[in-house]
């Protein structure tokens, strides 16, 4: 399902038009990522929660060069299942 389909989705389910819904889903994703950029934790339960994790800075090879690299750290944002998500999935 992509986002078009998602807000169709809404829309049949909620009974609101397609942009109502489309306002909807868009402020929600909005919202979600706003607090990921200020390294906050968004949790939606019995969905799953949403974080930003910190992958440390490595080495590498570059496979052209075969020269060494430094790979620097990175904040990455992650997404855990809720236990009734992952239930309902297994």
């Amino acid at each position: 399902m992509n986002k078009v389909q998602l807000i169709a989705a809404v829309a049949k389910k909620t009974g609101l038009s397609k942009a109502e819904s489309a306002a909807g889903v868009n402020a929600m994703i909005g919202l979600i990522t706003d607090a990921l950029g200020k390294n906050e934790k968004v949790t939606i339960t019995g969905f799953g929660s949403f974080d930003v994790g910190l992958r440390q800075a490595r080495h590498g090879v570059n496979p052209h060069t075969k020269k060494h690299i430094e790979i620097p750290a990175l904040r990455l944002p992650r997404f855990r299942a809720g236990k009734a998500l992952r239930n309902l999935v297994k």
